[in-house]
């Protein structure tokens, strides 16, 4: 039942947002979900433009940077609550928004658009994350402040000719999405349940017999963003303890990365382009982490 301990990894500091985009004050976002917490920035969505640069949101204050060393750009700040981030078409990135719905934004000029604000005239409960899979389609979760007493988040699908397909409508708090490398299976974290879903991804939108993939400890908050490395493992943030899961092909865990000297809350995960570097926003310190993932 239970398996070897996994291989520890340490994180190192990447970047830090700078002290000029850190004034900390309350905020809407941060009174429905930090308590009231006055906040620096809450940072989520790691992804990587067209251009290879890496861009990450900023919740509670509608914020989105572009990464460097020691510059961080301001590319888009709006009357929003960004959370999720995937590489679109054309150059553009889809942006997940709790409030807004599904957006695009062109990270050349900062400029968002919607693409879809409500499905069949009814709004969402606040979207969280965002994917995409094979032929175009878009995965995105609809969180809202679902959870064990209210299993009734969603996971929907989006086409580019328009058709809007709901995949799953009992989860509880679902949060990240991804999509394994074949393009086969959907995992969607549940952030409120502590466990990872997984499911066949088919066309025709049925969804038959979802899997419960992977189970963390239970804690204070459970898996949220996720990303899978070339070889199918899958990497999950889990800010309850501070870690970075990843678990290979059969969801045996197999690495643990430990982001505590840095902050207990790593809240979401992408790889760098040269496909071995993940890359952990940790939203307690504002800060981007980064890790080398053994290959052998």
């Amino acid at each position: 039942m239970w398996f070897p301990a996994p291989r520890a990894l340490t994180p190192k500091l990447l970047s830090r947002l700078p002290d000029t985009h850190r004034q900390p004050r309350r905020s809407a976002w941060a009174d429905a979900n930090r308590g009231g917490a006055l906040l620096h920035s809450f940072l989520e969505g790691p992804c990587f433009d067209e251009a290879g640069n890496l861009m990450v949101v900023d919740i509670p204050f509608g914020r989105i940077f572009r990464v460097g060393q020691r510059v961080w750009e301001a590319v888009a700040e709006y009357d929003g609550w960004p959370n999720g981030l995937a590489l679109g078409s054309a150059g553009s990135l889809l942006l997940a928004d709790h409030r807004h719905g599904l957006l695009s934004l062109d990270p050349a000029t900062g400029s968002i658009a919607p693409l879809l604000e409500t499905v069949q005239g009814e709004g969402f409960k606040g979207l969280n994350d965002v994917t995409t899979g094979p032929g175009g389609q878009v995965l995105f979760t609809d969180q809202g402040q679902t959870g064990l007493q209210d299993p009734s988040g969603r996971l929907w699908r989006l086409w580019p000719d328009g058709r809007v397909e709901k995949l799953l409508a009992n989860a509880p708090s679902p949060n990240g999405v991804a999509v394994n490398p074949a393009g086969s299976h959907a995992y969607v974290a549940m952030t409120r349940s502590c466990d990872i879903w997984r499911f066949a991804l088919r066309e025709d939108g049925f969804v038959g017999k979802a899997q419960c993939f992977l189970r963390l400890p239970g804690g204070m908050m459970g898996p949220d963003g996720m990303a899978f490395d070339r070889r199918g493992r899958l990497f999950a943030a889990n800010p309850g303890h501070g870690m970075v899961w990843g678990a290979d092909e059969h969801g045996v865990p197999v690495f643990a990365i430990d982001c505590r000297d840095f902050g207990r809350l790593p809240t979401n995960c992408c790889f760098a382009p040269d496909g071995t570097t993940l890359l952990i926003t940790e939203s307690e310190s504002g800060s981007v982490l980064a890790v080398e993932i053994p290959q052998g």
